[in-house]
């Protein structure tokens, strides 16, 4: 691991911004890799999700677990299928894969003296099932590995598919439904930055549309009448970040990792296909790398 007490971050005026999609994050798994293995250190991280869990991973400054987290890791039988789903553990096996998987001697241990170590400032966000807030946490919010551990499965907690997380009493859903719509471009603006290298998990002309089902949503969170009217409204709050995303990127403040042709969808656990998605995500970000570093004013 080495002298965790030197690291320093190489990038102090940019914030990175990492967008959700389940595992669609095998593909931008690959930026994780990238960035590291170039050793560019950015001192601000930002995810929803998905997001969050590549927050983690690049702020432990783990490349393999990055790639192991949203590949290797769906062939394990306790990942989550039907079966979970029917016992109310989710069709993804949220309590293991995010609170048991990081604890030492497990499936996938989190190196959390190199993450306490690191420098960087970083932003998880969930949304709270009463009222409807996005609520963002920082380091200050996680003194124990538990702490960012339920975190990071609060904001990864896929409405319907998955149960809801409860922290200190209080329950949230997926921050995909805040009002970024999943894109935590809102806080790093807020917290003062003005660049951003962003990574997203949708090609460039993707459109969200309209839940075709809203009588569902609101029978099913008739109890959570705040977390239905997010979810009809995430297709535009999402539109509307990414549209602010394109201005930024025409005004040269914003560095956007778009995927070329993102090939599985947000629950894909064939290994063999999260496999070629995070092959296609690394040649393309190993080919886009010479641009972020003249972005972010690495040299080579």
């Amino acid at each position: 691991m080495g002298d965790v007490s030197a690291l320093t971050s190489t990038v102090t005026d940019t914030a990175l911004v990492f967008e959700g999609g389940g595992m669609r994050g095998s593909y931008t798994a690959a930026v994780v890799t990238t960035l590291l293995q170039a050793g560019i250190h950015l001192d601000y991280v930002a995810g929803i999700s998905a997001g969050s869990s590549h927050t983690c991973n690049y702020l432990s400054r783990d490349a393999a677990r990055a790639k192991r987290s949203f590949v290797d890791f769906a062939a394990d039988p306790r990942f989550g299928d039907l079966r979970t789903f029917l016992r109310g553990q989710g069709m993804f096996n949220a309590q293991y894969i995010y609170e048991e998987t990081s604890l030492p001697d497990q499936a996938l241990p989190f190196d959390w003296e190199t993450f306490t170590a690191n420098p960087a400032r970083l932003r998880i966000g969930a949304v709270r099932c009463d009222t409807g807030e996005h609520v963002y946490w920082g380091r200050e919010d996680m003194p124990q590995l538990r702490d960012l551990t339920v975190r990071v499965r609060a904001s990864s907690t896929m409405p319907v598919v998955m149960p809801i997380t409860t922290i200190d009493d209080v329950r949230y859903v997926d921050g995909a439904l805040g009002p970024s719509g999943g894109i935590p471009l809102d806080v790093a603006q807020q917290d003062g930055y003005d660049r951003f290298l962003v990574v997203l998990t949708r090609e460039r002309d993707y459109v969200k549309r309209p839940e075709r089902r809203p009588a569902f949503y609101r029978r099913y969170f008739r109890r959570y009448p705040a977390v239905a009217d997010a979810i009809l409204q995430r297709w535009r709050r999402y539109n509307e970040t990414r549209e602010q995303l394109w201005e930024l990127e025409r005004q040269g403040r914003a560095m956007v990792f778009v995927p070329d042709r993102m090939p599985v969808s947000n629950g894909e656990r064939r290994v063999a296909r999260l496999q070629q998605s995070y092959d296609l995500g690394l040649a393309q970000a190993r080919r886009e790398l010479p641009r972020w570093r003249e972005f972010l004013g690495v040299p080579a």
